[in-house]
């Protein structure tokens, strides 16, 4: 513990002093002017000051109010020492943030008593304050961990998805990857890009409701097939509805949307512009253009070039035009993301 005696007189400040150093075990610092305490207050941390009321350039009262606007002296102890009896000067020092009082003269015993009363209630104020550090430490790093394990289960569902869809399971990292630059791009938070970028990869859960006959079907869909292929987007919302994560419920987002069109010619519910959330724009375009870029059972792998192209051109029909914008600027970002996809085309265009 760390006391401050703060008074103008030489001969009460050295009495005040050597009666605390024979109450309490800490160090006790003597000062002789307030703006000096306030500087040394500021300089380092005390448990408990004891402050004369009448000083030169800085009264008492003055002093504990300066002091208590500090935050690390809200609730520090303060024993104002006064030889002014009037009760409206005790008022004027409550109001300030004075803790306790001790009228001239006093009796050395008393003040004994009442700093060791004070160091006791600071020191349990201290702890207090380590154990709720402590116990915030403990549960953020409790919480990092359930959302790592989250995460991970959650990229992994996703991977195994995709193997069943006839990918190595990179197709969801790399639309992980673009969803998140393209957020970047057009200005989302880093907290909602790194959401966007953890729900992307379950964008095609609902594919698991779909018969391999079709998912894997080695050519074009006959219409029919093609409405049950559009049926995964209906099913994925609905393996991920009522979610009590921001994570799932981001991602029943994207997978109800990430088909809906800018000009309102997409599925399921034919959205338009704005109305389609923006978490589905950013993912639409970034899967359209991994999967253009990826060879699948129905088609061959475009050029990366070819795909950027398409990309371009569809703005402001398949995709928001804001996300297009992001994407162009995001370019060099993307290649490094899809260059084992491509390398030497990636690298180069």
């Amino acid at each position: 513990m760390r006391l401050l005696v703060v008074d103008d007189s030489r001969s009460s400040l050295a009495l005040i002093g050597s009666i605390v150093k024979e109450a309490v075990m800490g160090e006790v610092e003597l000062c002789l002017n307030p703006l000096e305490a306030l500087e040394k207050c500021h300089e380092q941390q005390f448990d408990l000051l004891i402050v004369d009321h009448i000083m030169p350039e800085m009264d008492g009262v003055a002093f504990t109010a300066a002091l208590r606007s500090r935050p690390a002296y809200r609730i520090v102890p303060i024993i104002m020492v006064t030889s002014d009896a009037n009760k409206a000067v005790r008022i004027e020092a409550i109001k300030a943030g004075a803790t306790d009082f001790l009228q001239k003269p006093f009796d050395p015993i008393e003040l004994q008593a009442r700093v060791s009363n004070l160091l006791a209630l600071r020191q349990a104020q201290v702890e207090l304050a380590d154990r709720a550090q402590w116990l915030s430490r403990e549960v953020e790093r409790a919480t990092a961990h359930l959302l790592a394990r989250e995460e991970e289960i959650i990229y992994r569902l996703a991977r195994a998805i995709e193997y069943r869809d006839g990918d190595t399971g990179e197709h969801v990292s790399r639309v992980a990857q673009i969803s998140q630059l393209i957020g970047e791009g057009i200005g989302l938070s880093p907290e909602r890009c790194r959401m966007i970028y953890l729900a992307a990869p379950l964008h095609d859960i609902g594919k698991i409701g779909i018969a391999d006959a079709i998912l894997s079907k080695p050519g074009k869909l006959t219409p029919e097939e093609m409405a049950i292929m559009r049926e995964h987007v209906t099913i994925g919302a609905r393996i991920l509805e009522r979610g009590g994560s921001d994570l799932i419920r981001t991602a029943e987002l994207i997978a109800q949307s990430h088909h809906e069109k800018w000009d309102g010619t997409g599925y399921p519910d034919r959205l338009s512009g704005t109305d389609i959330p923006v978490e589905a724009r950013i993912v639409a375009l970034a899967d359209v253009f991994d999967a253009l870029c990826s060879e699948r059972p129905y088609k061959s792998a475009w050029p990366i070039e070819k795909a950027y192209a398409e990309i371009i051109r569809c703005s402001g029909t398949h995709f928001d035009p804001a996300c297009v914008a992001a994407f162009r600027a995001k370019w060099p970002d993307i290649c490094a993301a899809i260059e084992p996809l491509e390398p030497a085309k990636a690298a180069g265009f």
